[in-house]
């Protein structure tokens, strides 16, 4: 059992003020039967109203508008969370995917998420799947074979992909982050027939220094579903079971039904963003990281617009 206390800050700047943004938070993190929330507070500049549902998946979203012109928003969370998962891998467990069938007939759920992606590589996964005879094993034999096989084969490396790089890229490159290693995970284990869902969340730093990838910052891992267990959680990024280090925020199909912070807005403007985690713990020890994020290029016309801005004031 850890308890840890996070603080994350998400920024937005713009070199011009804006007239309206419009936005949607997955910031509220799980309470479940390993994670217990013990404190929590959003603080949102402008003070906007937030209106918070639940969407199909059961993760809680906040929705705001900010109508005033401004040149800055900033979204910080609070919050005081217990996580109490096994340090161990699952219980034996015989449950092949043959097995899985029944569940799934019984679940619109389930079977939306053992649908996998429709790529042009699909053989290699198929061949992934053919080494490891995962027809003859059971799902949690199957899993994890499956992430130690992302882990064995793939690099850790930072900043060459974004969150728009495909399963084919990173086949071909074979490298990546938590959110590829996580999208091809979930890749191998639907056309394995295994109910996968991609999670995103904080894996924080322990006592002990575990050197984990990914430590300190928001990351990504994936869940598999057990008839007899429930949902089990898988880091490929660290070929583990997850454990008392991995905060969860959001799950999903895919990255796009997990994203933290999204939006929009109305104005001509230069945008950039800014992420900081801080990890707090029970022993007065603190760890912080802070990242600006590459968004998403404008097109050419609006490029172009903002470029005849700029000169103009510089005139």
């Amino acid at each position: 059992m850890a308890i840890y206390k996070i603080v994350h800050i998400t920024k937005y700047q713009y070199n011009w003020p804006i007239k309206e943004s419009i936005n949607e938070i997955r910031l509220f993190p799980y309470n479940f039967v390993n994670q217990d929330v013990l404190q929590y507070q959003l603080l949102i500049s402008q003070n906007p109203e937030v209106v918070i549902t639940e969407d199909y998946y059961g993760n809680r979203v906040g929705n705001f508008n900010i109508l005033q012109p401004h040149s800055e928003t900033t979204i910080e969370t609070r919050m005081l969370v217990r996580v109490n998962h096994s340090l161990k891998i699952p219980d034996i467990d015989n449950t092949t995917v043959k097995d899985l069938e029944k569940e799934k007939e019984k679940s619109i759920l389930l079977l939306r998420l053992c649908y996998p992606e429709i790529i042009n590589k699909q053989a290699e996964i198929e061949a992934i799947l053919d080494e490891i005879d995962y027809k003859n094993k059971s799902i949690i034999e199957v899993a994890q074979q499956c992430n130690h096989y992302v882990f064995t084969n793939f690099t850790y490396t930072k900043g060459i992909t974004n969150i728009e790089t495909t399963i084919d890229e990173i086949l071909e490159i074979k490298k990546g982050v938590c959110q590829d290693f996580a999208i091809l995970l979930l890749q191998l284990l639907r056309s394995a027939g295994i109910p996968s869902r991609y999670v995103s969340g904080y894996i924080c730093p322990n006592k002990n220094e575990s050197g984990l990838r990914g430590e300190g910052a928001t990351h990504a891992w994936v869940e598999i579903y057990s008839p007899n267990q429930g949902w089990l959680g898988l880091d490929p990024t660290n070929d583990i079971w997850t454990m008392d280090n991995h905060v969860k925020l959001s799950c999903g199909r895919n990255f796009n039904d997990c994203t933290l912070v999204k939006g929009t807005f109305k104005g001509l403007a230069r945008q950039t963003l800014s992420v900081s985690v801080s990890i707090g713990y029970e022993d007065g020890r603190h760890f912080e990281e802070v990242n600006d994020v590459l968004l998403h290029e404008v097109s050419s016309e609006l490029q172009e617009q903002l470029d005849y801005i700029e000169q103009q004031q510089q005139q």
